[in-house]
């Protein structure tokens, strides 16, 4: 599966516990990355900046669902399950 441009659920719904470029503790769960652009577009993609737990993510049917708002709410249910 390919990752939907614009979804952006992979950069808010998760929480990341590595250092982001401004965000240095990472982010809680449902809070929206500081490097998520107005389109839903990773700022720091293909750079040396961007935490490997996001370089890594593989979009999947099982955890993207077929539309950004199952992407939500999928991946917050994940967050839940593993916390």
């Amino acid at each position: 599966m390919d990752c939907r441009l614009g979804c952006g659920a992979c950069c808010i719904a998760p929480s990341i516990t590595t250092a982001i470029p401004g965000m240095p503790k990472g982010k809680p769960a449902g809070k929206r990355c500081i490097q998520l652009n107005a389109e839903n577009l990773c700022k720091l993609f293909g750079l040396p900046e961007r935490p490997d737990v996001c370089h890594l993510f593989a979009a999947t049917i099982d955890v993207c669902g077929k539309t950004d708002k199952e992407a939500i709410w999928l991946i917050t249910d994940l967050e839940a399950a593993t916390s």
